[in-house]
């Protein structure tokens, strides 16, 4: 797999083929690609909500500028964050990390009184930024794995996350929507598919020091 052919390939698709569906097979390398995706101390604070019924997608066009990808794709999936960060949350992840490697709690402890102090310093509003970094990183590299398996996909900022959010009763689940993408396979008839892409050069867009 030539991963840079795979990065050009790859666009903002702007209209689906809505009678072409991910396998079950593409849609598990998709929920894997996320949870392994890295974040600040591993801690997981974003979840990916996936949405294939069109009963519950049709309503979200509106919410997203009508953007009709939203349900024309195979799939959307929401990049979600929690609506806050616990210190629940920090002791369920050490205990994940003493349960997964057989860590001891003499070296866990320090670390994880360090972190639980960390986020107890900030305010929501600075975790809830925090979290939503790490939802920008898993937007990235669920692009990039797309491109790589030939799925397409549209990333998307322009949507009222609010109205998300009561749609799909993300409240419910303690979660607020950030980030949007659809994914399936692009329409023939999508001119965009074919257009050069436009960037700068790799001497204007990179510095070596």
């Amino acid at each position: 797999m030539n991963i840079i052919k795979q990065l050009k390939w790859r666009y903002a698709t702007k209209k689906f083929d809505a009678t072409k569906k991910l396998s079950s097979e593409k849609l598990d390398i998709l929920k894997q690609a996320f949870n392994l995706t890295a974040t600040s101390f591993g801690l997981q604070t974003i979840k990916l909500v996936i949405v294939e019924k069109e009963a519950l997608r049709q309503p979200l066009v509106a919410h997203a500028y009508n953007q009709k990808q939203v349900l024309e794709a195979s799939h959307l999936l929401v990049i979600c964050m929690q609506e806050d960060i616990l210190d629940t949350d920090v002791v369920a992840y050490y205990n994940n990390i003493k349960t997964t490697r057989s860590t001891s709690e003499t070296i866990l402890k320090p670390y994880r009184e360090d972190l639980i102090k960390t986020m107890q310093n900030m305010s929501v509003p600075e975790r809830l930024q925090w979290s939503k970094n790490q939802a920008y990183i898993a937007l990235g590299n669920l692009m990039t794995v797309c491109a790589i398996e030939g799925i397409d996909s549209c990333p998307m900022e322009g949507f009222l996350p609010q109205a998300v959010d009561n749609v799909l009763q993300l409240n419910k689940m303690g979660l607020k929507s950030v980030l949007l993408l659809p994914v399936g396979y692009r329409d023939e008839t999508d001119m965009f598919a074919n257009f050069i892409k436009v960037r700068k050069s790799i001497n204007e867009a990179v510095i070596e020091l």
